[in-house]
């Protein structure tokens, strides 16, 4: 009798490498290419001038880059300035209120000025009654009113070098059915009309920058478009920047910045620089007006270059 048969035994071994690993490599390398495109972004931001970094962070504080573009509204939203100290603002603030309570004429008046801080500059406004008391009603011809303070204002604003920007207000009411004469021309003439008495009582031509007519768009009273005080008129002493130097007005009082003293001292009465030979610019002139050079002592350590020099010596094809 045959002997039972044995079972086979088949041992199969499994070759070759380990399994698909998927894609997750590529999820670790696009978050080390953002570390270091973020990296160097900050270096770059640390490099740059003071300009760069405020037009970036203006970006982060308003993406849609709508607020500081054209027009500004109650609170200043148009172009600024860093504002170096509000002390000189509110000594002009005080000034002005001061002098329009000693006029008895002006000093009913005085509720219909308001006279602020912003941080584009001093904001000056003529606020409009129901009876109109700058402007005779529909027309952009000043009243008598109008002209005394305005001339009142000329007289401070002309002693400064701070350049002035004009603004005309309208409420909702609509000035005619005529379409070439609309709350915007009207605005814009009654800013237009208080800028020719403002130059014509001494404000420089070249002081006043900017005119604009905004018809009914910044109401000051939003929940009631057709209240009064919506027509007015803005003055707005803007702020010097920092580094600016003024023009050249006697006794002149910077409001909100700080000029270059230094550049204005040393331009003459003529408008021409005076010129300063290349010696005196490297040996140091007390009478061109350049300081001594500065001399290192002795064991005084190199500076030590900084971090972006030390990266980029460390880039290819670079001598270390």
């Amino acid at each position: 009798m045959a002997g039972k048969s044995q079972p086979i035994i088949v041992i199969k071994k499994k070759g070759g490498h380990g399994g698909h690993h998927g894609g997750a490599w590529k999820v670790a390398y696009a978050d080390f290419v953002t570390a270091m495109m973020s990296l160097f972004i900050v270096l770059w931001l640390m490099g740059s001038s003071q300009k760069v970094k405020q037009a970036v962070a203006g970006y982060f504080n308003d993406p849609k880059g709508t607020a500081s573009l054209l027009g500004t509204t109650m609170t200043g939203t148009g172009e600024t300035a860093v504002v170096a100290s509000n002390d000189k603002l509110q000594q002009l603030k005080e000034k002005l209120e001061a002098e329009i309570k000693a006029r008895k004429d002006l000093e009913k008046l005085s509720k219909q000025i308001e006279i602020t801080i912003t941080p584009e500059g001093l904001r000056i406004e003529l606020i409009e009654d129901k009876d109109g008391t700058f402007y005779k009603s529909g027309s952009p011809q000043l009243s008598a009113k109008g002209q005394e303070l305005l001339t009142l204002l000329a007289g401070e604003l002309k002693t400064l070098p701070n350049s002035l920007m004009i603004e005309g207000h309208t409420d909702a009411t609509q000035y005619s059915t005529d379409a070439n004469y609309s709350n915007w021309e009207l605005s814009a003439d009654r800013a237009n009309a208080a800028r020719r008495l403002l130059q014509h009582s001494g404000v420089r031509s070249d002081q006043v920058t900017q005119v604009r007519g905004y018809a009914d768009q910044l109401l000051r009273v939003k929940n009631n478009p057709y209240d009064p005080s919506n027509r007015r008129i803005s003055i707005l002493v803007k702020n010097v920047k920092d580094g600016a130097p003024p023009p050249n007005i006697p006794n002149a009082t910077v409001v909100g910045g700080t000029p270059a003293a230094a550049t204005a001292k040393a331009t003459p009465s003529d408008g021409k620089r005076p010129t300063i030979p290349p010696t005196a610019a490297l040996t140091g002139n007390p009478e061109a007006g350049l300081p001594p050079p500065i001399k290192p002592s002795a064991g005084t350590p190199a500076p030590k270059p900084g971090l972006m020099s030390r990266m980029m010596g460390m880039l290819p094809g670079k001598k270390k």
